[in-house]
C-alpha cells in the first residue's frame, strides 16, 4: 500500500545547524552522513520500520517520544537507551520513563544495521532515523535528517526526572525547559502536537480527575464530559493497567486533530491545557485546530524536529559507536 506522506522538500540549510544557537559542532552533522561508510543505511532502517509499524502502528508513538525524552536529556545521544547497571540507574528507569516502550524495535533495527555495516551507524541516529520515520509511517510529514550524531556513555535517572518536560507542567516551566535547550515557545506550541499519536497511562494525568484541589475535584480546565469520559476508563489516581488516547479517534495517525482536541479543553495533560493559557501557544492552537492548516503545520513540525534532533549532539571523536544500544562498548 502507499503511503502517503507530505515531504518537507525546502527546509533552510540553516535549521540543519541548529542546536543551541550556531554551535559549530552540530556543523559536524550532514546530509548523507554515511554514504560512503554504509550507503544504505536510510533504507536499512525505513525497510525494519516498515515491518515494525506495518505489525503494531501503535508503537510510532512510542518510537517518536524515545527520541525527544532521549534529546531532553544530555541531547540526543542515545543516553536513554542504556541499562542501569549495578552502581547506577540509568534514565530508562527513571519514574517520568517507566512507561518508555520500543526499546525492542530499536535493538532491531541497530542488529540489522550492525549486520550491513559494523561499528558504523550509531544508536543515536538510529533513534533520530527512527522517529521520522515513525511519523512519516503515521501518515505524517518527512524531513531531511542530518546524520553523525555519537552515542553517549552516561545516563542518568535523576538527569532525566529533573530536566524531561513533565505532564502536569505550566507554560513558565516548560518553555524554561525547552529554551534550555535552545527551543522556543512556537516549538513549544508545535512538539506538543506529536500528542496526536500514541497513549498515556493513567497516573499520568489522573490528578486531573481526582482531588484536584480544596476547591475543585476535577480540573476546572478539561471539559467536565470529556472528564466523565475519562473516569470511566482510569478508576483511581493509582489505577496502572488502563491506557487512554492522546487523540481519541486517530492516535495511531498522525494529523492535526490533536489541535482541535485541546482547543475544546480535551487535551489529555496538564501540559496540553497549559497550551491555552499563553497567547502564543493558543493562537498556534487556534489556528491549526481550523484544519485548514495542515500543510503548516507539518511544516512547522518538520523544522522544529530538526532543531530538537541537533540539540547537544556529540560528533567527531568523543562518544563512541555501540554495537549494542542498551550498553557501552
Amino acid at each position: 500500500m502507499a503511503i502517503k506522506h507530505f515531504v518537507v522538500m525546502l527546509l533552510p540549510m540553516a535549521l540543519l545547524l541548529l542546536a543551541t544557537g550556531s554551535s559549530p559542532v552540530v556543523a559536524q552533522l550532514e546530509l548523507g552522513y554515511y554514504s560512503k561508510t554504509c550507503p544504505n543505511a536510510e533504507a536499512i532502517v525505513r525497510a525494519e520500520m516498515e515491518k515494525i509499524i506495518s505489525a503494531a502502528p501503535s508503537l510510532a508513538g512510542p518510537l517518536l517520544r524515545l527520541h525527544f525524552h532521549d534529546c531532553f536529556v544530555r541531547g540526543c545521544d542515545a543516553s536513554v537507551l542504556l541499562d542501569s547497571t549495578e552502581g547506577n540507574l540509568a534514565e530508562r528507569d527513571a519514574k517520568p520513563n517507566k512507561s518508555l516502550r520500543g526499546f525492542g524495535s530499536v535493538e532491531r533495527v541497530k542488529a540489522k544495521l550492525e549486520a550491513a555495516c559494523p561499528n558504523t551507524v550509531s544508536c543515536a541516529d538510529v533513534l533520530t532515523l527512527m522517529a521520522r520515520d515513525a511519523v512519516v509511517l503515521a501518515k505524517g510529514p518527512s524531513w531531511p535528517v542530518a546524520l553523525g550524531r555519537r552515542d553517549g556513555r552516561v545516563s542518568s535517572a535523576t538527569e532525566a526526572a529533573e530536566q524531561l518536560p513533565p505532564a502536569h507542567g505550566d507554560i513558565p516551566l516548560l518553555t524554561k525547559i525547552f529554551a534550555s535547550k535552545g527551543l522556543d515557545v512556537k516549538d513549544l506550541a508545535v512538539l506538543s502536537g506529536a500528542h496526536t499519536l500514541g497513549t498515556a497511562h493513567c497516573p499520568s494525568y489522573a490528578g486531573r480527575l481526582y482531588n484536584y484541589s480544596s476547591a475543585y475535584n476535577a480540573d476546572p480546565s478539561l471539559d467536565s464530559e470529556y472528564a466523565d469520559r475519562l473516569r470511566t476508563r482510569c478508576k483511581s489516581v493509582d489505577d496502572r493497567a488502563m491506557l487512554s488516547e492522546m487523540d481519541p479517534g486517530s492516535y495511531k495517525t498522525f494529523d492535526t486533530s490533536y489541535y482541535r482536541h485541546v482547543a475544546k479543553r480535551r487535551g489529555l495533560f496538564q501540559s496540553d491545557a497549559a497550551l491555552l493559557t499563553d497567547a502564543t501557544t493558543r493562537e498556534y492552537v487556534q489556528r491549526i485546530a481550523t484544519g485548514k492548516f495542515d500543510d503548516v503545520f507539518f511544516k512547522d513540525f518538520s523544522e522544529s524536529m530538526i532543531k530538537m534532533g541537533n540539540v547537544g549532539v556529540i560528533t567527531g571523536a568523543d562518544g563512541e559507536i555501540r554495537k549494542k544500544c542498551y550498553i557501552v562498548n
